[in-house]
């Protein structure tokens, strides 16, 4: 055990996860490779859980904030204008295609998604939730609440009911060889009953949905099941919130938004994660009638301050200049049909899914086919031995996540995609070797 990770478990709480056995500290960047403090470099397939949407030491964010810093200005709060703010604002509010938009900035996905509830609870004079199962929102109190996998919920408590539904279990041996038409109206059927047997739909105040889940290892709902829920929302007034912490600002490759899949527009969106390449920020962009009802007096002391409304400005900017929602499509398309190729002959891979720079690969038992964490943990290894950063999740800790920055250019991609079919041929080697030997 390196000193630092002595120093890290003795004065860090134990839930706070770190990846590999022996972790890393990430000591220095540039582009998307990312060198440690021993030295050792990597390509970053998974961007500081998708926030240096970037990649590392970006000119035009770097002198943008240096700009800013030297006004000696790094705080005022919500109290002042901010012009950056403001600016950053009336871009998203356009790029939303929400009629009437309005923006609130905040520090995290968490307090993003808090706040679009609050909005959407007050406007509905609701005290029920609809979310997703496998989902996740955050770690607050609320957004704990909604997160539809318990391994992620640190209390039971909720300050509201919720009830989840179907969309990204298709495992499940009810759906599992249902057609995309008839999965979606087998959902849309149980969520009629949810709201005819199980909850009054006036008491219910949203449906809030990732379009991809994140956490929950990329799990997608198929396109047009949220269009098709929406459908029976409208039928009572319940409002539709896209959390976009993940799937926004072109990720996916064949939209701007995450929910564009889906054809509908929402009452809400929140995001952060990437926005600012690194600095923290988030926020919710929803229709001006529902922000401007939440009730009481309101401000946000960091939310939206001159440092991250600048970062966030500069790389805006770069990802609409650069056009990396077509840049996601085209290494996304390289990684993804690569790996499907490979995994004809990897008995430890049961799934690759994907959409642009949002790719996932599902590992399970050669013998049983169940999910194998312990071969996740395996190829987590393997890969940063061989000079790749990857993520690890789904509901349970078997899927490989990956999301490089968004500026990975074609020849990284294909570089990626090498190391990590050699690695998952590692993995698979050892996994039948294993069982031979049983």
């Amino acid at each position: 055990m390196s000193d630092l990770f002595a120093r890290h478990r003795a004065v860090i709480p134990s839930w706070v996860a770190t990846n590999y056995s022996a972790p890393i500290e990430i000591a220095g960047g540039k582009g998307c490779r990312v060198t440690d403090s021993e030295g050792h470099s990597y390509l970053d397939f998974f961007a500081g859980i998708l926030t240096n949407m970037l990649g590392y030491d970006v000119a035009e964010v770097r002198e943008a904030v240096e700009r800013q810093i030297a006004t000696g200005i790094y705080h005022t709060s919500t109290l002042y204008l901010i012009r950056s703010q403001v600016e950053l604002a009336e871009k998203i509010a356009k790029l939303s295609g929400i009629p009437n938009a309005k923006v609130f900035f905040t520090n995290s996905g968490s307090e993003a998604n808090e706040a679009a509830l609050a909005a959407a609870l007050v406007s509905r004079k609701a005290n029920q939730v609809l979310a997703m199962r496998n989902s996740y929102h955050g770690r607050t109190f609320g957004t704990v609440a909604i997160t539809g996998n318990a391994s992620w919920k640190a209390s039971s408590n909720d300050p509201f009911g919720t009830h989840y539904l179907h969309g990204a279990d298709r495992q499940l041996p009810g759906y599992r060889n249902l057609s995309d038409a008839d999965y979606i109206d087998a959902c849309v059927a149980d969520l009629r009953a949810l709201l005819a047997a199980a909850v009054n739909p006036q008491d219910v105040a949203a449906l809030i949905a990732e379009p991809i889940q994140g956490v929950g290892g990329f799990t997608m709902a198929p396109d047009g099941l949220f269009r098709a829920y929406k459908e029976v929302l409208d039928e009572h007034g319940i409002l539709f919130i896209s959390d976009e912490v993940q799937t926004g600002w072109g990720r996916t490759g064949e939209n701007f938004w995450g929910i564009q899949a889906h054809g509908i527009t929402p009452d809400f969106m929140t995001f952060a994660k990437g926005l600012a390449n690194g600095f923290a920020i988030g926020g919710v962009v929803g229709r001006g009638d529902l922000l401007d009802g939440i009730r009481g007096n309101g401000i946000s002391t960091f939310g939206g301050n001159p440092i991250a409304t600048t970062a966030a400005n500069a790389t805006l900017d770069y990802v609409l200049s650069h056009d990396l929602q077509k840049n996601a499509a085209a290494c996304g398309a390289i990684i993804i049909d690569g790996l499907k190729a490979a995994a004809g002959d990897l008995k430890v891979v049961a799934e690759v899914r994907g959409k642009g720079l949002m790719f996932a690969v599902d590992l399970a038992d050669p013998a049983t086919g169940k999910p194998a964490p312990a071969l996740a943990a395996k190829a987590m290894e393997e890969t940063r031995q061989r000079g790749l950063l990857i993520g690890k999740g789904g509901l349970h800790g078997s899927t490989l996540r990956m999301a490089p920055p968004l500026t990975l250019s074609e020849a990284e991609a294909r570089e990626g995609l090498g190391l990590l079919v050699d690695a998952l041929r590692a993995v698979d080697q050892g996994a039948v070797d294993a069982q031979a030997g049983a």
